[in-house]
């Protein structure tokens, strides 16, 4: 065989050029997708509304609830918001444009990468728009410039995290449909956890299940930092659980990515 009848490698695209360019495809179709985007912020909101003034007189006749419930709200925000990416990918992988990427001199991960980096933007734009509507109806944050950072700082590590895992499940679910009923499923947890009502005014079996589920030490977390309520351990367990999630949606995307789109 001669040298000429050997097909020509092509270099792959270096530094996070393919990165970006998926970044910026991705948004693109954020942009175009208002619907998901005014959805993800308007559910929490409502969601918000509805327990601070429908439920918080009889869950906190001081009227103060709404300093209770908005750190859930805002980790609920963030599920709403990721969520969407497990659609997004999911649509991907139907119209069979992951195949023609596979062609092209780029690292598999640069696809995920966007959406998942796109879905970060757009939901911390979504928490803030929620975290303003909170303060509009009386939140009243006692945190300090560090800890609004420190609060910001987690925040951003679990959309982070969620949004991987969505995009897993984008992968792994064999039609849109499917990856919004698995999604489900991750968006039920704050209702199990400290989010709308304390820990302790649960039943005993119920307790057990809240208190060593990844989303209640998330929560009280950043309510500790944004309220100065005592927070123990839950830091710690906090970025533990974003961790360990974030180290087992990446691993399985990437092996998701490689089975489906041929990669090997």
């Amino acid at each position: 065989m001669t040298t000429a009848s050997l097909p020509a490698l092509r270099p792959r695209i270096s530094g996070f050029t393919a990165e970006s360019v998926f970044v910026k495809r991705s948004l693109t179709h954020s942009l175009r997708d208002g619907e998901s985007l005014l959805m993800a912020i308007m559910l929490p909101v409502m969601l918000m509304v509805l327990f601070v003034f429908v439920f918080g007189g009889a869950m906190d006749p001081s009227g103060s609830y709404v300093n209770y419930v908005v750190p859930g709200v805002i980790v609920l925000c963030a599920g709403f918001g990721a969520s969407s990416t497990a659609v997004y990918v999911a649509n991907d992988m139907k119209a069979g444009i992951i195949d023609r990427f596979r062609t092209m001199p780029l690292r598999a991960s640069a696809v995920l990468t966007g959406h998942v980096v796109a879905s970060l933007i757009r939901n911390l734009v979504a928490t803030a728009v929620v975290i303003g509507v909170a303060l509009a109806i009386g939140f009243r944050p006692t945190a300090n410039v560090g800890e609004w950072i420190a609060a910001a700082g987690l925040i951003a590590l679990y959309i982070l995290t969620i949004t991987y895992l969505f995009a897993a499940i984008g992968l792994a679910a064999g039609t849109p449909e499917a990856a919004t009923g698995y999604g489900f499923i991750i968006l039920f947890l704050p209702y199990l956890s400290s989010a709308f009502v304390p820990v302790s005014t649960m039943p005993t079996w119920l307790q057990w299940i809240s208190e060593n589920q990844p989303i209640t030490p998330i929560i009280e977390t950043i309510r500790g930092l944004l309220m100065g309520t005592e927070m123990g351990d839950a830091p710690w367990w906090a970025l533990g659980w974003c961790a360990a999630i974030l180290a087992f949606a990446f691993a399985w995307g990437a092996w998701l990515f490689r089975r489906k789109a041929g990669r090997r």
